[in-house]
């Protein structure tokens, strides 16, 4: 173990960050380039250009819980989280290539170009690389460092990390153009992958997890550091399938969705979407009336996941429809039936720097934010009352972009507010929530965490489409968002504050 791992330096978090700051990148690159790609390159429609980004949930859901619960077990190359996230960031950088070179790929099959098979074909591959790489990149974070500051220092650090190479790949697609940044994110995305680990292991991995190792004077085989240490704290979260009854509306409601999209049923079934809504109130007041009897780990963790998919109904809805939002209600223009092509393309190119200005601030608070301010924040005022607080700035800032002078200016000045919450967003649910499962099943958590993402993604992929895509008025997807962000930071509020455990000395261990 290196130096600057035992005394867990900065330049450590900084290295820690790298394999997530890899896939954060491939998946930016991948909103911003795949749907244009699609589009403008090969001529795909926009109900084609759905189809293929529907590969995205359904890897979250599938591939996320089924490789976190497979790291959590084994152990080669030297790691439990390394080999996934060697091999999903080579095979992401991989189908990064693949992109811009659909028509290629189909000549060599025996196709005439692009089609639709090879197209969901990388997309589903690139959808599962980030995924398989996603979880053990976050899990290996809390593998390494002890709970409480510092692990909030690991998370933070990433997300100011990766918020930067964020930033980065919008503001290369928007100079050198999309098709460039596809090439020189696939390189990166291999380079940060690989960095930590080659040549020079940067990070060694605990071969016990659930232990911290602040030293290695002993090591098991060829590079597992002997566990010294155990939390006081030895059972935590033990029936993940339980976990999930919060998420049991939101589950129903996704696969309904996918079931309807793919035998072209409607999704629209009112009775399905009222039960849905039953279902997540009432498992929402089961859940909170137990933890208030009784404080346990399991508990505070179904209620971090039920306040976390609020957090992202409200969130997604707004990098959907901002779009629609920024060319009716800021710019005021109208799509005319008559209207010559070289107007319509100006007044798309007005809307698209509207959007990505207001995107590209929220970005910046994002990757200032999670180090700077919300770190020493957490250590003054608690992880889950910061993370509540900023929440509840990014719902006022919601409300203020629907009732204030809806201008350019204001909207821009109101998204780096709603920054502090996107800042909040990112980082410091993964500290709060690493500390309230079973620290030896960190990869199937991390994995039944991000269902608190991809879940609410589909609500707000089809209902709230439907919602705003009949309002007049496109200001209703900021009410949507507020509201949804207000019932988060409310059931944020009645999470509890991990205790987090010193580490109690114990005598020898071993590999598993």
């Amino acid at each position: 173990m290196l130096e600057i791992q035992k005394k867990l330096t900065n330049g450590f978090y900084a290295i820690l960050s790298l394999p997530a700051t890899a896939m954060g990148f491939a998946l930016s690159v991948q909103i911003s380039a795949l749907s244009w790609i699609l589009s403008t390159k090969y001529g795909f429609d926009i109900h084609d250009v759905g189809i293929v980004w529907a590969a995205g949930p359904l890897a979250g859901i599938i591939a996320q819980p089924i490789v976190g619960a497979i790291s959590d077990k084994v152990w080669f190359w030297g790691g439990r989280r390394r080999p996934f996230i060697i091999i999903g960031g080579i095979l992401a950088a991989l189908m990064l290539f693949a992109l811009p070179n659909m028509d290629i790929i189909g000549k060599a099959v025996g196709s005439t170009g692009a089609t639709m098979g090879i197209a969901i074909a990388i997309a589903l591959t690139l959808d599962l690389s980030i995924n398989v790489s996603f979880n053990p990149t976050r899990s290996i974070i809390a593998d390494v460092t002890p709970e409480g500051d510092k692990r909030t220092r690991g998370y933070t650090w990433m997300q100011t990390i990766s918020g930067t190479f964020g930033v980065l790949a919008y503001a290369i697609g928007a100079v050198l153009g999309n098709e460039f940044l596809v090439y020189f994110g696939a390189f990166l995305v291999v380079l940060l992958s690989l960095f930590p680990f080659f040549p020079k292991k940067f990070i060694v991995e605990p071969n016990v997890l659930g232990t911290y190792e602040s030293d290695d004077t002993a090591t098991v085989g060829k590079s597992a550091p002997v566990a010294k240490y155990v939390s006081h704290e030895t059972e935590r979260g033990s029936n993940a399938m339980f976990t999930l009854f919060p998420l049991l509306g939101f589950l129903i409601y996704g696969v309904y969705v996918i079931v309807a999209k793919l035998f072209n049923l409607d999704s629209s079934n009112s009775m399905v979407e009222w039960m849905t809504v039953g279902l997540v109130v009432v498992a929402g007041l089961v859940v909170l009336v137990m933890s208030a009897a009784k404080e346990k780990n399991d508990l505070e963790f179904m209620k971090i996941l039920l306040a976390h998919a609020f957090t992202w109904i409200g969130v997604q809805t707004m990098f959907i429809y901002m779009f629609a939002f920024a060319k009716e209600n800021v710019l005021m223009l109208e799509y005319l039936d008559d209207m010559p092509r070289d107007l319509r393309d100006a007044q798309d190119k007005m809307v698209g720097r509207v959007s990505s200005i207001a995107f590209l601030i929220l970005n910046l608070v994002g990757a200032l934010f999670p180090a700077f301010v919300l770190n020493p924040m957490a250590r003054a005022f608690g992880r889950v009352r910061t993370h509540a607080l900023s929440l509840s700035v990014m719902a006022v800032a919601y409300f203020g972009v629907m009732l204030l002078p809806q201008t350019e200016i204001m909207l821009y000045v109101l998204m780096a507010f709603v920054g502090v919450g996107w800042a909040s967003v990112i980082s410091l649910p993964f500290a709060i929530m690493s500390e309230r499962v079973d620290q030896a099943k960190m990869g199937l958590y991390m994995g039944i965490f991000n269902l608190s993402v991809v879940l609410p993604q589909l609500v707000a992929s089809f209902k709230m489409n439907q919602i705003v895509g009949e309002a007049a008025d496109k200001d209703i997807m900021f009410l949507i968002s507020g509201s949804s962000l207000a019932i988060s930071a409310l059931l944020w509020f009645m999470v509890r504050e991990g205790k987090s455990a010193g580490a109690l000395p114990v005598s020898g261990g071993g590999a598993h």
